[in-house]
């Protein structure tokens, strides 16, 4: 699954467990229509290991923990179960950490569905899955949002009552000590007159912010939401993508394109050169650039976000050297995003450095279950000389 993308539930009863390389503590919320709990029994983890329709289980440090959920078995009003994780160890963030979430069968351990979120850094507690009732269904949405004060943070936020522990309370080997409700590896939180903890920021040179005010320039893994005032800006957009020769007077053959994948990370089509529309027409290639001489974009892609299928879920703009020329050739290359009805540039991305490989993927559009769509820089180089080969990394990086 990629960030907002969901799945209907076929069974009542399903297993949420989060694995990393490192322990990890699993807990989760029981929520109502207001997003908070009803009281703090509806807390679950390892210190309160059973709740209406909601358990605990731990995997004794051999198996990750996870979270069982019988949605038959809820109470009336619940219609949001969140499914937590953060490191064991105290105050250790998720940087260089990647957990994946999986979706079972709670009776039958199958597969339903699997998420990583992307871009972690200094966050020390995740909301990383949701199971939730919409119409009358019980679905599974990814959600990898973090947090940078741990599991208090997520719990405050979703109403459950924590107390700053007592100043001259001895501090434990492992970890201070902590509320009945709160691991005991979690760093203190805020007292209840604080107002509840912001999302974590990425880690440095990462971000999320948006367009309200005017033009942004993002650094690498830097992310920007395409709305404006709250709102969706625009539904029509164009990807320029260009670029320089690093030395006068030599061609730089480079192929600009855009892959999109399904909620599953699934590889729907490609639009290239050799391609230039797919999705009934919702996503357009400008054509090939054989030089990269000339001012302005070299190749542009448009994009009709209002056009896009609901089954496209992410887009991963690349640049490829076909003829196997190398990045360390090349010079400013960049993509920007525009208005498509105005011209206007909204979001651009200047790569810096380069790296003597034939591949680039140089930013994603993630679409996010509200139904907006995110634009993170990406600058991550690889070893692919067509669009073909860049399928499998840009997956990857979703």
């Amino acid at each position: 699954m990629t960030p907002g993308s969901n799945i209907p539930l076929p069974v009542t009863r399903v297993a949420v467990d989060v694995a990393a390389p490192v322990r990890l503590d699993v807990s989760g919320l029981l929520l109502t229509a207001d997003g908070k709990v009803r009281s703090d029994d509806d807390f679950i983890f390892y210190n309160q290991p059973t709740g209406p329709g909601v358990t605990y289980r731990s995997g004794g440090g051999a198996a990750p923990d996870a979270i069982i959920v019988d949605t038959s078995a809820l109470p009336p009003g619940i219609e949001k179960i969140v499914v937590t994780a953060s490191p064991d160890a105290a105050g250790q963030t998720f940087q260089g950490i990647e957990p994946t979430a999986t979706v079972r069968g709670a009776d039958d351990n199958s597969v339903l569905a699997t998420f990583t979120p992307p871009r972690l850094g200094a966050e020390t507690a995740l909301v990383i899955v949701e199971i939730y009732l919409r119409n009358g269904a019980w679905k599974a949405r990814a959600v990898g949002q973090g947090y940078a004060n741990g599991l208090a943070g997520i719990a405050t936020d979703f109403g459950v009552t924590v107390e700053e522990p007592a100043a001259a309370a001895p501090a434990q080997p492992a970890a201070p000590p902590m509320p009945t409700m709160q691991p005991p590896v979690t760093p203190p939180a805020p007292p209840m007159a604080a107002p509840p903890a912001p999302p974590a920021p990425p880690a440095p040179g990462a971000g999320k912010i948006n367009l309200d005010k005017g033009r942004v320039s993002l650094q690498k893994n830097q992310t920007v939401s395409l709305v404006k005032g709250g709102s969706p800006l625009l539904s029509q957009v164009k990807m320029g993508l260009g670029w320089e020769p690093a030395y006068r007077g030599k061609d730089i053959d480079l192929d600009a394109s855009v892959i999109a994948y399904g909620p599953q990370r699934n590889h729907i089509d490609s639009c290239y050169f050799g391609k230039l529309s797919i999705v009934g027409g919702a996503i357009k290639h400008s054509g090939d650039n054989l030089t990269g001489e000339g001012g302005g974009d070299d190749e542009v892609i448009v994009v009709d976000l209002g056009r896009l299928p609901q089954e496209v879920t992410g887009l991963v703009f690349t640049v490829n050297s076909f003829s196997g020329q190398k990045f360390t050739e090349v010079a400013k290359a960049y993509c920007r995003l525009l208005d498509a009805a105005t011209g206007e540039e909204l979001v651009r991305f200047d790569l810096t450095g380069a790296e003597p490989q034939t591949g680039v993927m140089m930013a994603k559009l993630i679409r996010q279950f509200t139904g907006e769509w995110d634009m993170t820089a990406m600058g991550e180089f690889v070893k692919a000389r067509t669009v073909r080969n860049m399928v499998k990394p840009a997956a990857q990086a979703l």
